[in-house]
Order: C-alpha cells, then sequence, then structure tokens
C-alpha cells in the first residue's frame, strides 16, 4: 500500500480529517478532532494505530512487525511496521479496528452527527 493509498482509505471514512498538528513530518488522521492514525509522510514506514489494550498486547505476541506505539501510550496504542510482512488487508482492518474505537469513544451526539 503506498501512503496515498492510506490517505484516502483513511479520508474515506466519515468525519475524517488529515492534519499534521505536531508540525511537518508527522501526519495525522482524527475523528471528529480524536487521533485514530498517524505516520511519517516522508518515509510511510509505519503506522501508529489506537488499540484496546488487551488487543494491543495480543497482536505484539504473535506479530513481529507490531510494536508498542512509538511516542504514544504503549498500552492503547500499536506500531504497525509496513513492509515487513504486513498484509494491506491487515493494515485495513487494523485502521477500521482504530476508527471504530475512537469514533465509539465520542460523545454521543457527536456519533449521531457522523451517522447522518
Amino acid at each position: 500500500m503506498t501512503l496515498a493509498d492510506y490517505c484516502d482509505y483513511c479520508l474515506a471514512k466519515p468525519g475524517t480529517t488529515q492534519e499534521e498538528p505536531f508540525g511537518p513530518g508527522v501526519l495525522v488522521f482524527k475523528v471528529m478532532g480524536k487521533m485514530f492514525a498517524l505516520t511519517d509522510p516522508e518515509a510511510f514506514v509505519s503506522v501508529n494505530l489506537k488499540c484496546d489494550p488487551e488487543t494491543a498486547a495480543d497482536l505484539r505476541e504473535r506479530y513481529a512487525y507490531v510494536l508498542p506505539g512509538y511516542h504514544m501510550s504503549k498500552a492503547h496504542w500499536n506500531t504497525v511496521e509496513i513492509g515487513t510482512g504486513v498484509s494491506d488487508a491487515q493494515l485495513r482492518a487494523w485502521t477500521d479496528a482504530s476508527y471504530e474505537l475512537v469514533r465509539a469513544s465520542l460523545p454521543k451526539k457527536v456519533q449521531r452527527e457522523l451517522n447522518t
């Protein structure tokens, strides 16, 4: 998957924006202002994804290319290395899970806005 493909995939999700709140070099995808994915737009060698703590630990045990979140809460974020075995389907599925986890944490009013 290319960076452009990944950006298109993320931006197709309702309420998603693409920002650089930490400055150049960190591309952040947010749903209604809350982060669900981060990557380096220059290298695109990894993606940080939000994850519930049990699943995060399980994925790290099962896959060598899933690491504790780089510069993030290790309990709630994983770093997925690109080009080291992760399939496009896995990356999409884990991105979907991250998006849905963050979306579910939004206030009910904001969730309703996304559904319309």
